[in-house]
């Protein structure tokens, strides 16, 4: 049997790289300062309970293989990502680092293209003029980002299949709108650490938490709590 432990990533601005700040300051100015403040404590929260998690993960000898959303290399380079992650303030990448310490391997997980013809997109979209152009390239964008994803999601699965052997431990970190989970194979045992499920309606309720203030509270307390299982 090949172990697949499953980790949402919820982005923090330090993920952001050169877009950050912009972002950062387009999300106060839509959702309040004082919400946002809100918000990005429950992000650091919930990277603290996944920080504990992982600190329990007992290789016993095992291989552990680490797999994230977005890396392009393994080796140096990857070591090189992960390094300059860590020093920007990644909660994600601390994690990370810290496995690598214990003789985890980051593993190349996605195709440089497809990220890179995907953050292309993103960028262009500030600098598209009127807000029209904004408009038309907001929904090139959403459209030519499905496909993108589907695709992405397919190279992950596949490249999970192809590197991860019996007895091994695999850690996949990976945004809450990827679709892995069918197409991964049927001997890899997947245990999610948080129901990807719960991190996605927290993600789509952010515009909505005013009037849905009960079940977003909801949300973010299940985001903050201990998982209850432990991973060996």
């Amino acid at each position: 049997m090949r172990n697949l432990i499953y980790i949402p990533i919820i982005h923090s601005s330090a993920d952001m790289g050169s877009m950050a700040a912009e972002l950062t300051q387009k999300s106060i100015d839509e959702f309040g300062e004082e919400f946002w403040k809100t918000h990005t404590a429950t992000v650091n929260e919930y990277w603290e309970v996944i920080r504990t998690y992982c600190d329990t993960i007992d290789f016993r000898g095992k291989t552990v293989k680490i797999y994230q959303d977005g890396m392009v290399a393994d080796g140096d380079i990857a070591l090189k990502i992960m390094e300059d992650s860590v020093k920007a303030g990644s909660k994600n990448y601390e994690i990370i680092a810290k496995l690598v310490s214990r003789g985890a391997t980051i593993m190349e997980t996605e195709d440089l293209s497809m990220v890179r013809k995907e953050l292309e997109m993103l960028k262009s979209i500030p600098s598209s003029g009127t807000l029209i152009m904004k408009v038309i390239r907001i929904i090139r964008f959403k459209i030519s980002r499905h496909k993108l994803l589907v695709d992405r999601d397919k190279f992950m699965a596949e490249r999970i299949d192809v590197t991860l052997e019996q007895n091994e431990i695999g850690i996949i970190f990976i945004g809450a709108y990827h679709y892995i989970l069918d197409k991964l194979r049927k001997d890899i045992a997947v245990k999610q650490v948080k129901e990807i499920s719960k991190i996605r309606r927290y993600q789509k309720l952010l515009p909505f938490h005013k009037k849905r203030k009960r079940l977003f509270k909801e949300l973010s307390n299940y985001l903050t709590q201990d998982v209850l299982y432990k991973p060996n």
